[in-house]
């Protein structure tokens, strides 16, 4: 038989970074993964392109670095896309099954149904990148998640669209194709990192996801794994760096540095006042307090966390959120999670890497070990998508026409047996 070898490389694109992973596979496994970034992105901010050159300049950087470590000829690459140039909304659509009495629901129904929600929620200026059924309504049950194989006369579907602004998606196709690349697809960032990191027990009941970017958070929510709410607010790691700049009268990247190498939040009175750093500045070190640091630090985290907090409960009470996932590497910083579960008055779990495609070989990948993989999480999770793809449309299973004819035909005879006996 012959062993297919074929290659996946994701991108990761966001305000702080570009993250890049290759994955080399072999008959639908995957048998070696490389990693690279370029953390010099200024091309995104809030998640919209602010400057193509570069913004194209960064994944090339990030690409070349990923060609010359795993040796893999890249032309094509799998992207996300996340921030204020998303928009997500509901489409419902409803179809007769039959002019008198009943009829059985077949797969062609519902995709027919699911097809006309999606014509009817499309727009000119945005694209759908991923349609997800909420529930289908019957003439008796206004709440089933499967409807095939049911009787009715007719099938309503309430679709939730998640669309990108076409102006994002060609400015973003630009800046790939300017590096010398091309985008096979697009993945919403949250719902990609869900795939790398969610397990059976995280797909049941209702699970938040929360990811806290440079300077936006993107919160997913779940029901038994069906993604139910995208919600992006405007804050992140960002804002934290942005208050030492301003508070310390540093530079940014000064700033930045003395964060992750210093910083905490949580209750700074316990510090030690003698406990000092220095930092270089203009050829001049200068001692700074690290009670200080944490003094500034932690008003800002328990802000952005107070954020959180407010825009999940305009979509569910805290009592009612049964897993409470964080990713990000603003939850890295020392009391951060504290402080969320504070905050939230729930346990927070950091974000695992557990699927099982990858779980085992992450877990000895030293590129990736400790707390680095969070860097290239999202990408694992385009990774896990492409390797083993669902239908766009995520329940219950879509209509999907075989490549092979005789195939269809079999399947259409068996769903008009279906409809008359």
């Amino acid at each position: 038989m012959n062993m297919l070898r074929n290659y996946i490389c994701a991108l990761d694109i966001s305000s702080s970074k570009v993250a890049a992973a290759v994955a080399l596979t072999k008959n639908r496994r995957i048998i070696d993964i490389f990693f690279a970034t370029q953390s010099s992105n200024t091309g995104i901010k809030n998640g919209s392109i602010v400057d193509s050159i570069d913004l194209t300049g960064s994944i090339g950087s990030a690409l070349k670095n990923l060609k010359a470590a795993s040796g893999v000829n890249i032309k094509y690459i799998y992207a996300n896309a996340s921030g204020s140039d998303i928009v997500t909304k509901h489409s419902r659509a409803i179809i007769p099954l039959a002019e008198r009495g009943n009829k059985v629901i077949t797969l062609s129904d519902i995709h027919e149904v699911n097809e006309q929600a999606r014509i009817l929620g499309s727009s000119l200026e945005e694209e759908i990148i991923h349609m997800v059924p909420q529930n289908y309504a019957i003439d008796s049950n206004e709440c089933i998640l499967n409807p095939l194989g049911l009787y009715s006369h007719r099938l309503e579907v309430d679709l939730y669209l998640v669309c990108a602004k076409i102006a994002f998606m060609q400015g973003l196709t630009r800046a790939v194709n300017h590096a010398g690349y091309e985008i096979k697809d697009i993945f919403l960032s949250g719902l990609a990192t869900s795939e790398a990191v969610f397990n059976k027990k995280l797909r049941e009941g209702a699970t938040v996801l929360c990811d806290l970017g440079a300077d936006l958070t993107e919160t997913l929510f779940f029901n038994d794994g069906i993604l139910k709410n995208v919600q992006i607010l405007p804050s992140g790691g960002r804002y934290l760096t942005e208050r030492l700049e301003e508070k310390l009268k540093i530079s940014f990247d000064l700033a930045e540095d003395v964060k992750k190498s210093y910083g905490s939040a949580g209750d700074f009175s316990q510090a030690e006042n003698a406990k000092e750093i220095l930092i270089k500045q203009n050829n001049t070190y200068t001692p700074i307090n690290q009670k200080l640091i944490s003094e500034i630090l932690t008003p800002g985290s328990r802000s952005i966390c107070e954020s959180i907090k407010s825009g999940m409960e305009k979509i569910i009470p805290c009592a009612k959120v049964d897993n409470f996932v964080a990713c990000g590497r603003t939850v890295l910083l020392e009391g951060f999670l504290e402080t969320l579960e504070n905050t939230l008055g729930m346990p927070v779990k950091l974000a695992r890497i557990h699927n099982h495609n990858i779980m085992s070989w992450a877990s000895k990948e030293s590129s990736i070990s400790g707390q680095r993989y969070l860097a290239y999480v999202t990408c694992l999770g385009i990774i896990c998508n492409v390797l083993f793809p669902k239908p766009r449309l995520q329940a219950p299973p879509a209509y999907q026409p075989s490549k092979n004819p005789i195939v269809n035909l079999i399947n259409r005879v068996k769903e008009i047996y279906q409809e008359y006996f």
